[in-house]
């Protein structure tokens, strides 16, 4: 941004320019330098060598280049010199709110220096250098911003794509060292390895909206609490739909994973679904597959949402695996075919922990009626949802079932951020 008047008229306070109450540089740069660090907390972390360099190189710039706006004068080479200074502090990782809390303090203090030798007589000359300050703040807000974000985006993107490629080097089971070293990442002995479902957010299906832009925001917002949550130390490829997620098992014991599906499900609103197997580093590829078929396996026998780990799942995960005894169990329920909704009130009666009242309320009937259909189930099956070992059968014959019906929408998908 350019202000497009060269030849602007001077401004004067008691007679003289505005600028010449400004004009010692150098005496004032090192005033405003202390009063940041004083004034301004995170420039007080600073190293001594920022400080005495880089910020007062860049504190005497802004102040050179407010003299020459003041006296109407333009200096494009030093605008250029701000920019690049932005995009530096962007890579130094500086915080833009500092930068912009720094740049509004120096204004205050060069104001209060023209302002503590005005009279009576100047209110005018200084209400309009007051405008005329703003403008110069303005413009030097607007670069440093433009400056910054661009260097920042910049930085993000390299970093975003060799930690997308350490993932995916860890996730297939190659050597990742010297990638881990290009990110800054220390690879972990073991990781929790999850394994996410996203379903769909309600608004994806809404008419008259974009279901493509709703669902990246979706995964936007989850990708952001994982940050929040977990910062760096969290490796993820995720897409719409889900994804694997690696965390470092020293830093993520099990029992803190609960509240991170809580909080991921919290932003992204909807009810994510995820599984966990530990692994050491050199088995996470087999990891990730155990993940992700037991989180195929809770997507076909539940309603999904929470967090879901193998130890909860042993039986389940041996039963759908291929064979005879999985047809056997799966032949169980072959008379119910006929019947669909004997098949459903028995597979929400077993979701709902075998609460008569809960399932009965769930399916909108009375208790009498559930208990009616159970007992049609024992007769057409021969097995008795009403007593362990029917119930046992009769559960283990859905899980079985399951596998006959097409794969279930799950996370193993291709990221795509």
């Amino acid at each position: 941004m350019t202000v497009s008047s060269p030849t602007r008229s001077r401004l004067t306070v008691s007679g003289r320019p505005i600028s010449n109450h400004l004009r010692d540089v150098s005496s004032l740069s090192r005033q405003m330098v202390g009063h940041f660090v004083e004034n301004v907390a995170p420039c007080g972390t600073l190293p001594g060598d920022a400080l005495q360099g880089d910020v007062t190189a860049v504190t005497r710039l802004c102040l050179e280049l407010t003299l020459s706006r003041l006296d109407g004068r333009e200096l494009p080479q030093e605008i250029q010199q701000v920019r690049e200074a932005a995009a530096e502090w962007a890579r130094e990782g500086i915080p833009i709110d500092t930068i912009n809390h720094a740049i509004h303090e120096g204004f205050k203090l060069g104001f209060d220096h023209i302002m503590s030798t005005a009279g009576p007589a100047d209110q005018a000359s200084l209400v309009a250098t007051a405008r005329r300050m703003l403008e110069i703040l303005d413009t030097i807000t607007s670069e440093v911003a433009l400056a910054y974000v661009s260097e920042y985006r910049g930085v993000v993107s390299e970093h975003h794509t060799a930690v997308h490629t350490l993932t995916s080097a860890l996730l297939g089971g190659h050597s990742a060292a010297t990638m881990a070293r290009e990110c800054g990442i220390e690879i972990a002995e073991s990781y929790q390895v999850l394994a996410l479902a996203l379903p769909p957010h309600p608004d994806e299906s809404a008419p008259r909206v974009d279901g493509r832009i709703v669902a990246r925001r979706k995964l936007r917002r989850v990708q952001a609490e994982l940050a929040r949550s977990c910062g760096e130390r969290a490796l993820s490829l995720l897409s719409i739909d889900g994804g694997t997620i690696l965390l470092p098992a020293h830093t993520f014991p099990d029992g803190a994973l609960d509240e991170l599906i809580a909080r991921l499900s919290q932003a992204a609103q909807v009810a994510v679904t995820a599984t966990v197997v530990t692994a050491a580093t050199a088995d996470i590829p087999d990891a990730t597959d155990r993940a992700h078929e037991l989180l195929d396996i809770v997507a076909r026998i539940t309603d999904g949402g929470g967090l879901h780990r193998f130890s909860d799942l042993a039986l389940e995960f041996q039963i759908t695996r291929p064979g005879p005894a999985r047809e056997h169990l799966s032949a169980i329920l072959d008379p119910l075919d006929e019947h669909p909704e004997l098949l459903e009130t028995l597979r929400r009666h077993i979701a709902n922990n075998f609460n008569r009242q809960r399932t009965a309320r769930l399916m909108h009937m009375h208790t009498n009626t559930l208990d009616y259909r159970l007992k049609r189930v024992r007769l057409l099956t021969g097995f008795d949802p009403a007593i362990p070992t029917g119930l046992w059968y009769l559960t283990s014959a859905l899980v079985a079932r399951s596998y006959q019906t097409g794969p279930p929408r799950n996370g193993r998908v291709e990221a795509i951020g």
